[in-house]
């Protein structure tokens, strides 16, 4: 009984000194200072970043408003042949059948497409989104901007596409792409514009500026709707980037703007009437901000101004940097040919320069250049009075050599 009540004494003391320890070294106000080293503070957001709209994008709309007025392009050519018959009877009894894709722009049944879609053609065959076969007429190319205008004739206007404004286009909006890959008729792929201004020299010769997507482009999707979320058209399909030979996420369109431009020119004057501003010029880069001491980092350099023409005419010399024409930021000389080629020779544009670090602005007219030195030679076009004169759909007058 003794060594119980013991056992009994001794626990009692072990939890109140136990109880004292705690209450000497834990007390409320050193567990509040421990907490207080890092505290939760509310975060408001809302006065450094704009409100995101989580709204899911709907593209029914724009699908069903577009997808009427994309068609099939069948394209059938004279093939080669290393077949002695053929060449015994002078002919070549194999033909070439190649596809491709073409977008219907005006209610009377003009069709614009890729020139690579239909060049060398014998035959070309319009099927469009019901199934309806055409004969199509070829209006007029332009190879050097990869556009055709072909022609079908038919009863009833048919559906189309309205020419949408690519100049308002912005990186990171959504698109789709509307053609008929891999004869997969009126596919509809969606993505998001990664890059305007897109510069493809070192890929070819052409000189253009290209809206790049990642939407899924294909083999026969060229010459293709691009279209903006509200159905309007804002490029033509044309071109891919790729390691494989298919679809790897970098795509490429004309710009509407510069498509119908061309579109106009071909229908009223079988060719494309060009107006130049008369400079040449590089982008500003970091090796010619050095060499140079510039003091602008972006734009395009103007390396020579051509005499005679609208750039001499309203004051620009050469080592001007241009940074704005118009509403349209400079930074490439893409940018530049990308904005000049959807205009006309007559139209006037505002350009804003920097000369010597003091930022101008004048107004230059864009002019059709007349005469080139070409191999020691300088060379103009003739007139349309005279090629009439002469029965001459095209040519040259050499004027000195």
């Amino acid at each position: 009984m003794k060594a119980i009540l013991k056992i009994s004494l001794v626990s009692l003391i072990s939890s109140g000194l136990t109880f004292m320890f705690f209450i000497s070294f834990y007390s409320p106000e050193k567990l509040n200072i421990e907490a207080a080293i890092a505290p939760i503070v509310p975060m408001n957001f809302s006065s450094n970043y704009e409100a995101i709209n989580a709204a899911p994008t709907d593209f029914v709309l724009a699908a069903n408003k577009s997808i009427g007025a994309v068609v099939h392009i069948k394209n059938t050519a004279n093939g080669s042949s290393d077949n002695y018959l053929d060449y015994f009877l002078g002919e070549d009894r194999r033909a070439r059948v190649g596809t491709g894709s073409g977008v219907i722009v005006s209610p009377d049944g003009y069709v614009l497409t890729n020139n690579h879609v239909i060049e060398n053609a014998t035959k070309l065959e319009v099927t469009t989104n019901d199934n309806k076969r055409y004969q199509a007429t070829l209006v007029a190319t332009d190879p050097a901007t990869d556009i055709a205008v072909l022609k079908i004739d038919t009863d009833k206007p048919l559906p189309y596409l309205y020419f949408g404004d690519s100049d308002q286009t912005r990186i990171g909006e959504w698109v789709l792409a509307i053609g008929n890959p891999f004869n997969l008729n009126s596919t509809v792929t969606a993505g998001i514009i990664s890059a305007k201004s897109r510069d493809l020299n070192d890929r070819d010769s052409k000189n253009q500026s290209y809206i790049q997507t990642d939407a899924a482009v294909n083999m026969g999707n060229s010459g293709g709707a691009l279209v903006n979320t509200s159905g309007e058209l804002i490029g033509i399909n044309t071109a891919i980037t790729s390691m494989s030979g298919g679809f790897e996420g970098y795509s490429f369109a004309i710009p509407s703007n510069i498509a119908r431009k061309v579109f106009e020119d071909l229908v009223e004057f079988g060719s494309v009437k060009k107006g130049l501003i008369g400079i040449f010029g590089t982008p500003v880069t970091p090796d010619l901000v050095a060499s140079e001491n510039l003091s602008l980092l972006e734009g395009v350099y103007i390396r020579e101004v051509q005499k005679g023409m609208g750039a001499e005419k309203a004051g620009l010399k050469e080592e001007d940097i241009i940074t704005k024409i118009d509403d349209i930021k400079i930074k490439t000389f893409s940018d530049l040919t990308g904005y000049i080629e959807s205009k006309h020779p007559g139209d006037r544009v505002t350009v804003e320069y920097y000369r010597n670090g003091e930022a101008k602005t004048t107004e230059v007219t864009l002019e059709v250049i007349n005469q080139v030195r070409f191999m020691q030679m300088t060379i103009e076009n003739f007139t349309a009075k005279e090629k009439k004169e002469m029965n001459l759909d095209y040519g040259l007058r050499v004027l000195e050599s």
